[in-house]
């Protein structure tokens, strides 16, 4: 269940250890996205009791995630014994969502009309980000309800969004950065998260989880370009090319406000509970306030340095505070901090040859950040040690 709600391997079989421990077992864990193998042995190995299973990778779930911690924190302390909390695993498990559809539909959009804020492009994209954000969520309701539509989803949402952006580009307005308007609706797909915590993995040698990890976000990522490269391509066969007429640009001081938007979707979208709110978008903020001081005193390497470190100790001292896991307030700062969206730019200056958005040396600056993301982290675990296994 851990591993179904978003747990890295490596934080997972750290977990798995602590409960065998205080169980009494002798046991081993190897955890990876795509299979798990547990091993359990008596003192003098006389019995062994060996389990293989392969398994999807998880999602991010963050309301079950702390509440499958709390029960696994009762059976510790002895306020509820193993069959209990068989049956409660289950109760957690189908639990419906905290939030409606309508409220992750309007996630979706404020996700995508934040991260354009955030790119400090114009209104228009903003505008424009939001409704092609939320025609990826209708796409995202249909997934759910058809296996083929499911196992084609990331292709064709960019593919969708694509071809909506060059009709709105020729018929309505001109003003729109097709590209980047893609990419804002398209935000939530963007591996830069699952990138960033397999390359903790392989900090953490944790070398089969973190490799598995990292290549199933690059084929995401080549999955997504490609529909994006698709779509424009149909659309501009499609409706024609339009002169893009650059409106005015919207003032760096919104990216505060838009860090505030992008933390309230990612609550309802992280299914996250409403008593951690306040904590979760404080570490939003924590995360960008401190990257861009360090960005401005140092360079924007350090600052990422610096970002993730204060995103560590923050979800340390949350850990010991709160009583939670770490990761539910960690997650919200990674995302402001990764550079997912600059892979995703890289990638299309690549292939193509064009920039949508004004950069230099993207790909540099993204390999960059990535690595000091991880250092970050592992230096903030080292000056507050978390007391909780996740």
């Amino acid at each position: 269940m851990l591993h179904k709600y978003g747990t890295p391997a490596s934080r997972l079989e750290a977990h798995l250890n602590q409960l065998s421990r205080h169980l009494g077992l002798n046991a081993s864990f190897i955890i990876s996205p795509t299979a798990m193998t547990f091993v359990i042995w008596s003192e003098g190995h006389e019995q062994e009791y060996t389990h293989a299973a392969r398994v999807d990778p998880g999602g991010m779930d963050l309301g079950a995630l702390s509440r499958t911690d709390e029960l696994a924190d009762q059976v510790l302390q002895g306020q509820v014994s193993l069959n209990e909390a068989d049956a409660l695993l289950d109760a957690i498990d189908m639990r419906p969502s905290s939030y409606s559809k309508l409220a992750c539909g309007v996630a979706m959009m404020l996700s995508g009309g934040a991260f354009a804020m955030l790119m400090a492009t114009s209104w228009n994209d903003v505008l424009w980000s939001c409704l092609l954000s939320l025609l990826v969520y209708l796409f995202m309701l249909w997934a759910a309800h058809s296996a083929r539509i499911a196992y084609m989803l990331e292709p064709l949402v960019a593919l969708v969004a694509a071809v909506a952006a060059c009709a709105i580009s020729r018929y309505i307005d001109p003003g729109i950065n097709i590209r980047l308007a893609v990419l804002s609706a398209i935000i939530a797909f963007i591996p830069g998260l699952a990138l960033t915590l397999g390359l903790a993995e392989l900090a953490a040698r944790h070398l089969v989880s973190g490799n598995a990890r990292i290549m199933d976000a690059m084929m995401l990522l080549f999955k997504l370009y490609f529909g994006a490269f698709l779509g424009i391509a149909i659309g501009f066969r499609l409706f024609g090319t339009v002169d893009f007429i650059k409106p005015p640009p919207i003032p760096q001081s919104f990216a505060w406000l838009a860090v505030g938007i992008l933390g309230v979707s990612l609550i309802i979208l992280f299914n996250s509970r409403g008593k951690y709110t306040l904590w979760s978008l404080a570490s939003g903020f924590i995360a960008y306030g401190v990257s861009i001081a360090g960005a401005n005193l140092f360079d924007y390497t350090l600052g990422a340095f610096l970002g993730a470190f204060a995103v560590g100790i923050y979800s340390n001292l949350f850990t010991r505070l709160a009583k939670a896991p770490a990761v539910i307030v960690a997650m919200h700062g990674l995302i402001v901090l990764v550079p997912g969206s600059k892979t995703y730019i890289g990638l299309n200056s690549l292939i193509s040859g064009q920039e949508f958005v004004v950069s230099t040396g993207i790909g540099q600056q993204t390999f960059l950040i990535f690595m000091s993301l991880i250092a970050g982290l592992i230096f903030a675990n080292v000056a507050l040690p978390p007391t909780k296994s996740l």
